[in-house]
């Protein structure tokens, strides 16, 4: 099967692993790293301005990219990671090359990214979602009956045992930690867990951090992203590793209930406390694989229990690290995509 992949490829990035792994289990991959014709990533003031100016034609460019590719790869599937910049009309050309198109949706709003995805998202053979919910809401909002459900996995190349010299430790070495991108519920639960527990040594990693109002917050804020190796650090160095989860947004009818994250941290052998849901303890054994808590009360709670007890904790990480191997791999993740898509060519 030829499968053209659509989405970023840096190192660490879930389409980039999720391509390799498809890649892995046989199918034959062409990928357009949308980043090597989109710039997102500058901060200066005057570099945006012109990155606005010139959007309209990466878009193009980029769009033009996708055309010349399929016509010298012929692929069976055109495989849209989120598809942010990928223009309706182009998955119309696509359709008409005898492309079979289908999106992989990682996120919780279907509407926040801009106009193409609301409007290419009837346009798909197939929708894959990391949301339950996000199967209703397709159907509600844009009338996409067939949509599937794939969670998240861990990338094997990336979410790994690594040997963290002395120097790392001090860098990434912490009581508890939370990587991830701000918002406001995040802010508050972890200033409650400082609040409650003051000498806790607690380091956040992630974007949008100067958002943040709380002056609790302002030691443990490390000011910077991490990715690939050093996330994979970051997450055995870190004695708790937090799964809270976003809030719901405009575009969806829930929160998050699991996210990459829920995978990444028992991947990456590390110790993972992760908010309680219906769906997120499907994954991992309550108390034996993973620990689990249901508001900022039970997380201070579950902090001073864990920090306590560190063969308790040491027992789970274990046995979480193992049962993600097992079961929770983006290897294990394509083997099911390539079934439907079997269906599909």
């Amino acid at each position: 099967m030829r499968v053209l992949g659509l989405g970023p490829l840096w190192r660490g990035s879930n389409a980039g692993g999720l391509f390799r792994a498809l890649s892995r289990e046989g199918c034959l991959i062409e990928v357009i790293d949308e980043f090597y014709y989109i710039s997102m990533k500058t901060q200066k003031k005057l570099t945006k301005v012109m990155e606005r100016a010139i959007r309209p034609h990466q878009i193009n460019e980029y769009n033009s990219a996708i055309l010349n590719k399929i016509s010298v790869f012929r692929p069976d599937v055109l495989l849209v990671y989120k598809g942010v910049f990928v223009k309706p009309e182009t998955l119309d050309w696509a359709k008409q090359q005898n492309c079979k198109l289908v999106l992989f949706y990682p996120d919780v709003s279907l509407t926040n990214h801009g106009t193409n995805i609301p409007k290419s998202l009837p346009k798909y053979d197939l929708i894959f979602t990391t949301k339950t919910f996000g199967i209703t809401d397709m159907e509600q909002m844009f009338g996409v009956k067939k949509a599937s459900f794939i969670p998240h996995g861990f990338d094997p190349e990336i979410h790994r045992k690594l040997e963290i010299s002395r120097e790392d430790q001090n860098i990434f070495a912490c009581d508890v930690s939370f990587i991830g991108t701000w918002s406001l519920k995040k802010e508050k639960w972890i200033a409650y867990l400082i609040e409650k527990i003051p000498a806790l040594n607690i380091k956040i990693w992630g974007d949008q951090w100067e958002k943040s109002s709380s002056p609790l917050l302002k030691q443990a804020i490390q000011g910077r992203s991490i990715v690939g190796d050093l996330y994979a650090m970051a997450i055995q160095c870190s004695k708790i590793n937090l799964g809270i989860l976003s809030e719901q947004v405009t575009g969806a009818s829930s929160g998050d209930l699991i996210t990459s994250r829920t995978f990444h941290i028992p991947g990456a052998s590390g110790f993972m406390l992760h908010e309680r849901n219906a769906e997120s303890v499907l994954y991992f054994k309550e108390n034996e694989e993973a620990a689990f808590f249901d508001g900022p009360e039970e997380l201070v709670e579950k902090v001073k229990e864990f920090m306590a007890n560190d063969v308790l904790r040491e027992k789970i990480r274990i046995a979480g690290h193992k049962r993600a191997q097992e079961e929770n791999s983006l290897d294990e993740r394509a083997r099911q995509i390539i079934t439907q898509l079997k269906s599909l060519v």
